[in-house]
């Protein structure tokens, strides 16, 4: 694979069972770069170790006054200089190509894996942990790679000068024998202890990365409750955190390189002192001393990679353990058989864990007296069950069933045409509103139907005083839709999701950001665009329930009770006490009604002029 060959076509299916078995699978994936990098790894680190032999050469010719002799010292010493200065070029080449290559194939698998897990992943796995596993240990990862085949080409060379020395010189050959292997392995104590600073060192990094990702996505809320200085201090004191880690970590690794700093210093004492007696003794020529001892200084080299490779693996495993965590979700549970259709199923939509049942054709309004639990159940309702992990009985979610197929055993594209979710926070991508709304749809519903549905024609007028040809849809939304408020970005995400036009709709509080007069609106509007097709809308608002075809209260995790708003609200306490934010008191008090006036808003949301639907309902009971 060469860089220009990127992306890969498939970059294939990982062994994320743990760190370092997913590094082993990214090394087995480049067999063909690890060859081609070994190659010219040995090339340069023999020619490098060769010239303490040319040099040793040259010198004894001079000693012994031949002039042939130095030529061919010169010529050998002028071979070996390009081998290493080819073998250099190469090895690096071959080198960073690993390193890209291995990088960009753990990028495509992650971005495949979020892909499909969806929405889901941040509820699975910290938005500081995925921020970190995409960026910084991509890296990480990638460094380890490239540094294993020049590790290994290091590793040969000293072998091979080792036992070269040992047969060119006996008497020396052996202390160098002797001591390489002392020199190669002497860190090795000292590794785990490296490795766990190494790894409390990314734990913070990652808290501080999350924290500032969270306060950047909320700095508005931040600036609008007085609150930048103290999530500042909290970065603040999370950087400190992250720089001490890093000192106690850089000191440990200081000490390995102090180390091997000095053994190979005292490798050369020794050898250079028991060669002199050799030589005095005339065992041994002086160019003899200046190959083996110019050999034991050039083999330094190399040895430098067994500490590059060390640190490398240690800074690489918690990041290949990371990213194995990430790429170990999965979205489905596979049915037996493995249930694969061509066609996604039209029909009613059934959670067997909760019971929730969302006839065909018809608009479905759920109420959670857990937020959390509202969450999960959209997840799943899209084909997202918890995992178990995840769930608090410690076993896998039921597949919910779309007209009695498992809609986590369809293929993913499948699953997606028939059931859309969207998030409760969802996310508008930076581009003109035009680009927006380009996403795949039936072509059953036009972007203008469904911006007059969403009631975004206030958002339209702002967007046209910032057109370039006073065209809303040329109007240009910044990242995440941050020049917007609230309640515009939600109302563009709910025209974006109505102009797919999906034959199931999952929509997960929708309305909690807007005023309730434009929510009243939304809803008889979403109403009547779906006309005909299943919609499930996960809210506790009167406004929207009031418009719904039939309401489901799921307490406990199951469906307590079923029916009309208006119904539900006379006959079930517990319904009434989420959808109008009773008191316990108030419930508990004989013949209790709703209170005129009381919203039952999202907390948070506009309340607007005030006007509820609970007054409605008592006027109508």
């Amino acid at each position: 694979m060469q860089i220009s060959d990127l992306p890969y076509p498939d970059p294939g299916v990982p062994d994320a069972r743990s760190g370092p078995r997913f590094l082993l699978w990214l090394g087995r994936n480049q067999l063909g770069g690890q060859a081609k990098s070994l190659v010219w790894g040995l090339i340069h680190f023999v020619s490098v170790a060769g010239l303490a032999y040319g040099v040793g050469y040259a010198v004894q010719a001079v000693v012994d006054r031949s002039g042939s002799g130095l030529a061919k010292a010169g010529a050998l010493i002028v071979l070996l200089g390009i081998g290493v200065a080819v073998g250099d070029t190469m090895l690096h080449r071959t080198s960073v190509t690993n390193w890209i290559t291995a990088a960009a194939r753990v990028q495509q698998l992650l971005a495949r894996k979020t892909a499909t897990l969806g929405a889901a992943l941040t509820r699975r796995v910290a938005a500081g942990e995925v921020v970190a596993v995409s960026t910084g240990d991509v890296e990480k990862i990638g460094w380890f790679v490239e540094a294993l085949s020049r590790f290994t080409a290091a590793a040969l060379t000293v072998v091979i000068a080792a036992v070269g020395l040992l047969i060119y010189q006996p008497a020396l050959g052996v202390v160098v024998a002797l001591g390489m292997p002392v020199l190669a392995l002497a860190v090795l104590p000292l590794l785990p202890r490296a490795t766990r600073r190494a790894d409390h060192q990314r734990e913070k990094a990652g808290h501080a990365t999350e924290l500032a990702s969270d306060t950047v996505a909320g700095l508005r809320v931040l600036r609008g409750i007085g609150g930048e200085e103290l999530f500042l201090d909290r970065y603040r004191r999370a950087s400190q955190d992250v720089r001490r880690a890093a000192v106690r970590s850089a000191r440990m690794w200081a000490l390995i390189s102090a180390i091997q700093v000095l053994l190979p210093g005292l490798l050369t004492i020794v050898l250079v002192w028991y060669g002199v007696a050799l030589a005095r003794e005339g065992r041994i020529t002086v160019g003899e001393l200046v190959t083996v001892y110019s050999g034991v200084m050039l083999l330094n080299y190399p040895l430098r990679h067994f500490e590059e490779i060390a640190m490398a693996y240690s800074f690489s495993r918690p990041s290949a353990q990371r990213a194995s965590r990430v790429l170990a979700l999965e979205r489905i549970t596979e049915p037996e058989g493995g249930l694969r259709e061509a066609k996604a199923p039209v029909g009613d939509l059934y959670d067997p864990a909760t019971g929730v049942l969302a006839p065909a054709g018809r608009l479905t309004a759920v109420v959670c007296g857990d937020p959390d639990l509202a969450g999960r159940l959209a997840d799943r309702l899209g084909g997202h069950p918890a995992s178990a992990t995840d769930d608090d009985a410690g076993e896998a979610a039921p597949s919910v069933l779309l007209d009695g197929v498992p809609l986590d055993g369809l293929p993913l594209d499948v699953a997606r045409t028939a059931v859309l979710v969207q998030d409760k926070d969802p996310v508008l991508l930076s581009g003109t509103l035009a680009e927006l709304l380009d996403v795949p749809a039936s072509a059953g519903v036009t972007p203008d139907e469904a911006l007059a549905a969403a009631q975004c024609s206030d958002v339209l007028g702002a967007l046209t005083q910032g057109a370039p040809d006073e065209d809303p849809m040329t109007a240009r939304i910044t990242e995440r839709g941050r020049s917007l408020s609230g309640g515009q970005r939600q109302r563009l995400a709910l025209a974006r999701s109505l102009v797919t036009d999906p034959e199931t709709l999952v929509l997960d509080e929708p309305t909690s950001a807007v005023d309730s007069h434009t929510e009243a609106r939304i809803a008889q509007g979403v109403r009547a665009l779906r006309s005909g097709r299943t919609t499930v809308v996960l809210t506790s608002s009167p406004l929207v329930l009031d418009r719904a075809d039939r309401v489901v209260f799921v307490h406990g995790g199951e469906v307590a009770a079923v029916g009309e708003h208006r119904e539900l609200v006379r006959t079930e306490a517990r319904y009434r006490a989420v959808v109008t934010r009773e008191t316990d008191e108030e419930q508990a008090s004989p013949g209790a009604e709703p209170r005129p006036g009381k919203s039952g808003k999202h907390p948070g949301a506009a309340t607007g002029t005030g006007i509820s639907t609970d007054i409605e309902i008592e006027e109508t009971a």
